[in-house]
């Protein structure tokens, strides 16, 4: 099981980028996919999950209706869609992935739930 994240890099307040998690060894239809974030000094933070079983969709209350996640099982990759970005978001932000057999929902709000990840990709939010 492996999974990259790609497609950080320095934006301006109010831009958007978009996050891919690739992933390989395994297919993503079965697990659940968790985005995660750090930020400098700061313990790393929970941001976004979609479930491996019925697509289910939660994000943290700092980035509703900012950002977006979605996958494409054809390219074996799930999205993050970031919008509106704000200085706050700066981070380096890293994918997971929990299955195939996944913890309940409410568990993938915790790291701890993913026994798999990938390196992270930063996010640089700045003027």
């Amino acid at each position: 099981v492996q999974l990259q994240a790609s497609g950080g890099g320095l934006v301006q307040p109010g831009g958007s980028l978009r996050l891919s998690c690739a992933a390989s060894g395994f297919t993503l239809d079965y697990y659940a996919i968790g985005w995660f974030r750090q930020a400098p000094g700061k313990e790393r933070e929970w941001v976004s999950y979609i479930s491996g079983s019925d697509g289910t969709k939660k994000y943290a209350d700092s980035v509703k209706g900012r950002f977006t996640i979605s996958r494409d099982n054809a390219k074996n990759t799930v999205y993050l869609q970031m919008n509106n970005l704000k200085p706050e978001d700066t981070a380096v932000y890293f994918c997971a992935a929990a299955g195939p057999n996944t913890p309940i929902l409410s568990a993938l709000r915790l790291s701890t739930s993913y026994p798999y990840w990938g390196p992270g990709t930063e996010v640089t939010v700045s003027s």
